[in-house]
């Protein structure tokens, strides 16, 4: 259950309305890197966890929380538009630089929002669910979850450093810093359920049955002579604590792929439908017959026509 209250949970002031930011601040609600999706994710986590119900509870506070910053973003576009013209051919006759600004807002702020921010992101496509990552394995959800403050944190900081509003640059101060609460408590959640120790993630899949010769092997695909570069991951203890990196040039040990043929019913080409074995016995056959001078067209070995 949901109640909302009727002020902003931080203050939204633009003092120079810009159309042209407006549109950029629709990346920081309907993009991938923004609130929409971080909401939908930690609501959808909440949702679905299983286990001791503290970290439900915190998943459905944050993503509650995450609500009000969708709502911040949509009263700053909606005020960046404030005063933006609603008449294309008259604003770009009247005014150049109004053109401009013009030229670098999304149309669609006009015709189907009325001056109103929309579920999309700066290029106007619309938020996709399927960036929402809710596996319920807590560890991997976690590390989904700093991976998203981390994107959203360089968006709001890049957003930051396009306007010279001070208004926009409080509010997105403001956001700043709450990602930096919150890529720090996804954070807290991993060290409190065994950090480093708790992986590979799930940790529940007994190691026993992975493969042990590839479990901590760095695979070169560098064509080169010389040794691939050497890092962290190459040499030493596997972070984890339960192995040992090393460096394994690639090798195919697979063997070639053999297909059946097509199945008739998928109405593949003709030509698709005879398997290898049956084109090499064909071509064997012709090859034999021609030698036999019993081939096709009743010509000899040597090209002439067989006795009748």
């Amino acid at each position: 259950m949901f109640y909302h209250d009727r002020e902003l949970q931080y203050k939204v002031r633009v003092d120079k309305p810009n159309p042209v930011f407006a549109r950029m601040l629709q990346q920081a609600i309907g993009g991938i890197e923004g609130e929409i999706r971080v909401c939908l994710q930690y609501l959808f986590q909440g949702w679905g966890a299983r286990g001791p119900v503290k970290y439900r509870n915190m998943l459905l506070e944050t993503g509650t929380e995450e609500i009000a910053h969708i709502e911040m973003l949509a009263t700053a576009v909606a005020l960046n538009l404030e005063g933006a013209p609603m008449s294309v051919q008259d604003e770009f006759a009247k005014d150049k630089v109004v053109g401009a600004v013009l030229g670098g807002m999304d149309p669609r702020h006009v015709l189907s929002s009325g001056l109103a921010a929309m579920a999309v992101d700066a290029n106007g496509v619309p938020f996709n669910g399927s960036w929402v990552v809710g596996s319920g394995n807590l560890a991997a959800d976690m590390h989904a979850n700093v991976m998203a403050e981390a994107t959203g944190r360089v968006l709001a900081t890049r957003l930051w450093e396009a306007t010279d509003d001070p208004g926009m640059k409080d509010m997105l101060a403001f956001l700043i810093a709450r990602d930096t609460m919150h890529q720090n408590q996804w954070m807290a959640v991993l060290e409190e359920i065994g950090g480093l120790g708790a992986h590979p993630i799930p940790n529940s899949f007994p190691q026993s049955e992975e493969n042990q010769n590839f479990n901590y092997s760095f695979v070169s695909t560098y064509i080169g002579n010389d040794t691939t570069e050497g890092g962290r991951w190459t040499s030493g203890p596997s972070i984890d604590g339960k192995g040992e990196f090393r460096v394994e040039k690639a090798a195919p040990l697979g063997g070639i792929p053999v297909l059946a043929p097509p199945d008739p019913r998928g109405h593949a080409q003709t030509e698709q439908m005879t398997t290898m074995g049956a084109m090499t016995g064909t071509l064997s056959d012709k090859v034999k017959g021609k030698m036999s001078g019993s081939g096709t067209g009743g010509h000899g070995p040597l090209g002439g026509r067989d006795a009748e």
